[in-house]
C-alpha cells in the first residue's frame, strides 16, 4: 500500500505540463503589473553592491506558491524569495520568480519566470517564461519547444562545433570573482561573438538554437535547474566547469554541441580557480 501511495503521488507528464503552465501564468499576472510601472518599489539585498528585489519578485513567487499549496502540497518547494519548503513525495519545485531582477527595473524584456521540477537526482523539467514577449520555452519528458500566442516551435540547439563559430554569452562581464572572469574571458577570446546581459533569456536563445554557449558563474540552485532542464531537452550539453553536475548552483556552462562543452571544457579547467 505505501508503494501504491507513492505512485499515486507521482503526476504525469501532462498534468506536470499543465500545472507548470498555471503556475508561470499567476506569476505572469504580478510581474506584468509592476513591469515597467513607474510606482514600482525596489529594495537592494546586497549591502556591498545593487541587487535588487521588488515587491513584483515577491508577489510573483507567493501566487505560485499558493497555487502549489493546493494542487501539490505533498511536494517542497525551493524559490528565491521565501523559505524554502519540505515535502513527502520526492518532488521539488524550484522557482525563480524573476529572473534577471536588475533587467526588470530596468525595463529590459530579457528577464524570465523560472519554473523546475526536481525529482531529487536532477531537474527532470524546465520552463523559462518571459510574459512581456509572450514567450514560454519548455523542456523535458522528451519535449523541447517554444510556445507563443498558442502556437509551439520545436527547439534544438544549432550544431556548431568550433570555439571560432560561436556566439558566447554570460551575464556580467566581471562573471564572478577575478579568476573566474579571467576563466571566462579565455574562452570568450576564442569565440566569434560575445554578448552580455540576457540573464536566463540566453538558455532559452540556446535551446532555440541562436546561440551556442552560455558561461557562468555564483548561481543559485533556483537560478539554474530550469535552463538545465530546457538546454538538455534541446539537445545541448549541461555541466559545472569541472565537468561535474551544476544543479545546486556555481559556475555552469550550457553549450550547443558536445563538441563546444569539451573545447570550452578543456580551457575551463586550466584555469586555476582556488
Amino acid at each position: 500500500m505505501k508503494e501504491d501511495r507513492m505512485i499515486d503521488q507521482t503526476p504525469s507528464p501532462d498534468e506536470i505540463l499543465s500545472l507548470a503552465f498555471q503556475l508561470a501564468d499567476v506569476a505572469a499576472e504580478q510581474t506584468l503589473k509592476w513591469f515597467r510601472a513607474p510606482a514600482l518599489v525596489t529594495q537592494n539585498k546586497w549591502s556591498e553592491g545593487f541587487d535588487p528585489v521588488t515587491e513584483a519578485d515577491k508577489a510573483a513567487e507567493s501566487a505560485m506558491r499558493a497555487l502549489l499549496k493546493v494542487r501539490r502540497p505533498e511536494d517542497s518547494i525551493i524559490g528565491e524569495e521565501l523559505h524554502n519548503t519540505t515535502g513527502t513525495s520526492g518532488l521539488s519545485w524550484v522557482l525563480d520568480p524573476i529572473d534577471g531582477t536588475r533587467g526588470y527595473v530596468s525595463g529590459t524584456p530579457t528577464w524570465g519566470t523560472l519554473i523546475a521540477l526536481n525529482d531529487g537526482q536532477e531537474p527532470i523539467f524546465g520552463l523559462i517564461d518571459q510574459p512581456y514577449t509572450g514567450e514560454r520555452f519548455v523542456g523535458g519528458f522528451g519535449m523541447a519547444f517554444m510556445e507563443r500566442h498558442g502556437v509551439k516551435t520545436p527547439l534544438a540547439t544549432r550544431r556548431k562545433r568550433y570555439l571560432s563559430q560561436a556566439t558566447i554569452f554570460t551575464t556580467f562581464p566581471e562573471v564572478g570573482s577575478p579568476l573566474e572572469a579571467e576563466a571566462f574571458h579565455t574562452v570568450a577570446e576564442q569565440c566569434q561573438l560575445t554578448r552580455y546581459g540576457m540573464d536566463c533569456y540566453a538558455y532559452a536563445l540556446l535551446a532555440a538554437g541562436q546561440i551556442d554557449l552560455v558561461i557562468e558563474a555564483g548561481l543559485q540552485a533556483y537560478d539554474i535547474q530550469a535552463p538545465i532542464a530546457l538546454v538538455q531537452a534541446a539537445g545541448g550539453v549541461v555541466s559545472d566547469w569541472r565537468g561535474g553536475n551544476p544543479m545546486n548552483g556555481g559556475r555552469c556552462i550550457c553549450a550547443a554541441t558536445p563538441e563546444l562543452h569539451a573545447a570550452a571544457l578543456d580551457i575551463l579547467r586550466e584555469v586555476p580557480l582556488g
